[in-house]
């Protein structure tokens, strides 16, 4: 797949503010300052399409980028710590629930994992979540280029024991980073295969 264009399209904080054209949606999630708006960026082969920052719970917004005029990548609130009120923090959780539960033309949607950290409970928790509601995912470890080979492989082995201790089959793993821009075809090539 060859991205030829991607515009920055909404932010919403309600489903009332979605784009009406129901165009297949692939959505990025992960805790707080994993690598999703970098990633988006990375993918789209553009700089500042999605906004980055260092400080966690930045995207408080469900933003649509509409890609080639065909698809819409999603940057979701990340989930987890975020330097915000619990009342932020309640809205925020329930509008994530109610675009991953609801939204009919959500394809699939991108699980973002920090590779550096072993195996954390919350995102192990937010997948069984996703698992017990069927909503289709895949498992992206970020910043691949920040540690070596072996402890990328090391840490993987870690989140696959942790997970089929419960699990009968794993979702399908795509390793990335934003800077080596390692993974990118990967990423595009599956979403091409499901349209």
């Amino acid at each position: 797949m060859t991205i030829n264009s991607a515009t920055f399209i909404s932010a919403s904080v309600s489903k009332q503010n979605f784009p009406t054209k129901l165009l297949p949606e692939f959505a990025f999630i992960g805790r707080s300052n994993v690598g999703k708006s970098s990633l988006i960026n990375m993918l789209a082969n553009k700089k500042r399409l999605a906004k980055t920052s260092s400080k966690p719970g930045k995207t408080l917004t469900i933003n649509h980028f509409l890609i080639n005029n065909s698809l819409y990548f999603v940057d979701l609130p990340g989930y987890g710590y975020a330097g915000i009120s619990k009342k932020m923090k309640k809205i925020r959780d329930e509008m994530l629930a109610s675009y991953l539960l609801e939204r009919k033309n959500l394809i699939c949607l991108f699980v973002l994992i920090d590779i550096r950290l072993k195996p954390q409970a919350v995102d192990i928790e937010f997948m069984e979540w996703l698992a017990i509601r069927k909503v289709p995912f895949v498992i992206v470890f970020t910043k691949i280029d920040k540690i070596s080979v072996s402890v990328v492989t090391k840490n993987i082995e870690l989140y696959k024991e942790n997970m089929l201790s419960k699990w009968k089959k794993l979702p399908q793993i795509f390793l990335t980073s934003a800077v080596s821009r390692a993974g990118r075809e990967d990423i595009l090539n599956f979403i091409n295969k499901i349209l």
